[in-house]
């Protein structure tokens, strides 16, 4: 079910990588305090019209550390506003385009966000181990 789109990676070979919601669903997949179907409140939160690329960060990040009550909340706000838009489509329908269009680009851009983490994460973890093997090196 996983939606994927082929972005350029900015390299100089012009090499394309298929992105899907994996990434963000690992992101979502650690809350030890909670139970909920993770792919249902990603669709959710992608297809949001109210909130922001960076809302939507906010909201994935803080997963691990939400109660259920919280989490609940969340699904429900998100399953209202699917409702509430869906009732305003025959008199707003192409200014509710507009804003799928902008959730789907800004989707994107989150995508993108979390890939560059995920590098930035990885390059730190590889420069500490090579400290750690220096420091072992040299017995510090």
């Amino acid at each position: 079910m996983a939606e994927e789109q082929t972005i350029q990676d900015g390299s100089s070979s012009g090499q394309s990588q298929k992105i899907d919601n994996t990434l963000i669903l690992e992101r979502v997949h650690i809350h030890p305090l909670t139970s909920f179907d993770e792919a249902n409140f990603i669709d959710l939160l992608e297809h949001s019209l109210s909130l922001s690329t960076f809302e939507k960060k906010r909201v994935i990040d803080a997963v691990p550390n939400l109660s259920q009550f919280q989490i609940d909340e969340l699904i429900k706000v998100f399953e209202d506003e699917r409702i509430e838009f869906r009732k305003l489509m025959p008199t707003e329908g192409e200014t509710i385009k507009g804003l799928v269009m902008k959730a789907r680009n800004e989707w994107e851009q989150l995508k993108v966000i979390y890939i560059e983490e995920t590098k930035q994460q990885s390059t730190q973890s590889e420069e500490q181990k090579k400290i750690d093997e220096m420091r072992k090196n040299l017995w510090i």
